[in-house]
């Protein structure tokens, strides 16, 4: 049986931190500190740390642009 935090991440409606950090390419170290200064906003389900895909794309589109 599929556990329910399983089947939303498999839906497309979270990212693991690994997935998150392949998408963003960054560093599971970055990840962690864009999160602790609050700029990224991710959901505990137990020992798991997942991260909306919403909340991922509103991280994206705040970073700086180069020119």
């Amino acid at each position: 049986m599929m556990k329910v935090v399983d089947y939303f991440a498999e839906a497309g409606g979270l990212l693991t931190v690994n997935e998150f950090c392949k998408w963003a390419s960054i560093g599971r170290t970055k990840l962690y500190a864009e999160m602790n200064a609050g700029r990224l906003v991710a959901k505990k389900f137990g020992s798991r740390t997942l991260i909306p895909r919403a909340e991922a794309q509103k991280w994206m589109e705040q970073l700086p642009t180069k020119h």
